[in-house]
């Protein structure tokens, strides 16, 4: 570390060795946080069809989310006063017991109540890990150090979709359903966690002496945060100006007033002190992070979806048809960290990111079933390689952007945003999907009914020893005598999709299209969301990494936030 720049670091005098041995803990909490990503998105599809609640996947990936969203923030103020061991060992705790009680659900309700317990620790591993790297190596030096984290993310990304295909795959593993692994892998993982951040992580940590925690204004966070989240994945079932959506707003606008008032009385002891949103860069970085949250995880959720629906992979294969994406988002992330130790700059990695993600999601609109499967994994290491060009520029530039003193509140500050952003694309997303499959199959159905070959298939259907695949017949029969009825029991196929594979084609492919057409849109609108990234990103002013020569002075906006 060459500059007064870099003076202020807590591991500033640490060896190349010792930052090694203390990221061999980061790496391992990350893990296990990266692994649950990708291994519950695979399994998800299998979990809900088992627990009767294929249109219920939305709940119990917000309740996660949302809780996780709520107390980043909260995990990155504290780890600033009290440092960073003790909130990392709780987070992995908090985690582990939520994982064991998720492998226990007998219900989608369950399952959601114990996801929103497992993301309170979840909240805490990805910020808590970044925040410490930011202690102990400068901006212009982490990017070198980025590597052994990606290695972890990308081991983790590739092992996750596979282990969760694998285990939602199996009947059953040592006498428990092979879906229930998918949280109970985390218990080993997360002991063994335990034991590492415990004897690693001891070095000068920063502390904040004489400073309170700001708890009123993470419950108001809670208070504006999660109504607004409810409703944005129940609008579709309550309608958007319905009273349950009209109590929801209101609530969320009292929280965010709320939660102003709250802030500024804080002031600097805020869990998210206001003065930060006065610096123009670091707002304007936020919201570039809201923005890729939401496309991020739409496309990450909505990915396995289309292959384990439209196009028959089981939950495995669709976990090894997901690894471009991943692929992707590595090699991108590699490649933009050694170009930016190497120049000093970051800001054409976003732009260029946010390009991409804007036109694969634009082509990833045309899906169909019949689209060669090559050019949809073409199109996802696309998106890929441009969230990879932005998840870690943007994190190494948010947290040059402020002080040092406040490098925990801005990384818990741009994770949360992103989260939010991605809590509400999950939700938004997966509502735009569900409310218009239903009239998208029934009128697919409705315009093959005059044919032969659909005719032929009910015939079978309602002939089939199958007895969901004969209910399902005999109902498309008892419809055919009321043509306003529609065109089958779209209601049914949300709840459990497994049926349509084996249904006669003539029946599975109207099914299929329809779905097809909704999954259309939903990318189409990604991509249209997309375009604000772009913007952001263009005009986003771009402030010196720490660590490098140094300057004369400060760039403005870096001292308007001192």
């Amino acid at each position: 570390m060459t500059s007064a720049a870099s003076a202020d670091f807590p591991g500033k005098g640490l060896t190349h060795r010792q930052i090694l041995t203390v990221m061999a803990g980061l790496m391992i909490g990350m893990f296990l946080a990266a692994l649950d990503q990708t291994i519950v998105s695979t399994a998800i599809r299998t979990i809900a069809d088992d627990l009767n609640g294929y249109d219920m996947q939305a709940w119990v990936t917000t309740a996660y989310l949302v809780t996780s969203t709520v107390v980043t923030p909260l995990y990155g103020k504290v780890s600033d006063i009290y440092g960073r061991k003790p909130f990392f060992l709780v987070a992995i705790t908090i985690f582990v017991i939520g994982s064991l009680a998720c492998s226990m659900a007998t219900s989608m309700y369950e399952l959601a109540g114990f996801r929103a317990l497992q993301g309170l620790g979840a909240g805490g591993l990805f910020t808590l890990a970044l925040t410490t790297i930011a202690d102990i190596v400068p901006p212009l030096e982490r990017a070198k150090y980025q590597g052994y984290f990606l290695a972890v993310f990308g081991t983790s990304s590739v092992l996750g979709p596979v282990l969760g295909g694998l285990f939602a795959g199996a009947d059953s593993i040592l006498g428990v359903s092979g879906w229930r692994w998918v949280f109970l892998v985390n218990v080993p993982i997360g002991l063994i966690a335990l034991v590492v951040v415990y004897k690693v992580l001891n070095y000068p940590q920063q502390k904040l002496v004489g400073h309170r925690t700001d708890y009123w204004g993470a419950a108001t966070v809670a208070v504006a945060v999660t109504p607004l989240l409810i409703v944005a994945e129940q609008g579709r079932t309550w309608g958007w100006t319905s009273t349950n959506s009209m109590i929801c707003y209101a609530v969320g606008l009292i929280g965010i007033a709320l939660f102003v008032l709250v802030e500024s009385r804080m002031g600097d002891e805020a869990i998210i002190p206001l003065r930060v949103f006065k610096n123009r860069v670091f707002t304007q970085g936020v919201f570039i992070s809201l923005v890729v949250g939401a496309v991020m995880f739409g496309g990450i959720s909505m990915l396995p979806q289309y292959f384990q629906v439209l196009r028959g992979s089981s939950p495995m294969m669709a976990g090894l048809q997901m690894l471009p994406m991943v692929l992707g988002m590595m090699s991108a992330s590699i490649l933009s960290g050694q170009l930016i130790s190497r120049s000093g700059h970051y800001k054409k990695f976003p732009i260029i990111g946010s390009i991409l993600i804007t036109t694969m999601a634009f082509l990833l609109h045309y899906l169909s079933t019949e689209t060669p499967l090559y050019l949809v994994m073409l199109a996802a290491f696309g998106l890929g390689f441009g969230l990879g060009n932005l998840m870690q520029p943007m994190m190494l530039a948010m947290q040059n952007i402020l002080p040092m003193r406040d490098v925990g509140m801005a990384t818990g500050t741009a994770t949360f945003f992103r989260q939010i952003g991605g809590t509400l694309g999950v939700a938004v997303f997966f509502s735009l999907l569900f409310s218009t499959m239903g009239t998208n199959i029934s009128d697919e159905m409705r315009a093959a009914a005059g044919a032969p070959e659909f005719q032929q298939a009910v015939v079978e259907a309602a002939q089939s020893d199958d007895p969901d695949v004969a209910a399902f017949g005999k109902g498309l029969i008892a419809s055919a005598k009321n043509p306003e009825a529609g065109g089958g029991d779209s209601d049914g196929l949300m709840k459990d999709t497994t049926i349509i594979e084996r249904l006669p084609h003539g029946i599975s492919h109207p099914i299929k299209q329809g779905f097809a057409d909704s999954m259309d849109k939903v990318f189409l609108s990604v991509s249209i969301l997309s375009l604000l990234a772009i913007i952001g990103t263009i005009t986003w002013t771009e402030v010196p990494l720490r660590g490098g020569p140094k300057k004369e002075s400060e760039p403005a906006e870096v001292l308007a936030a001192e």
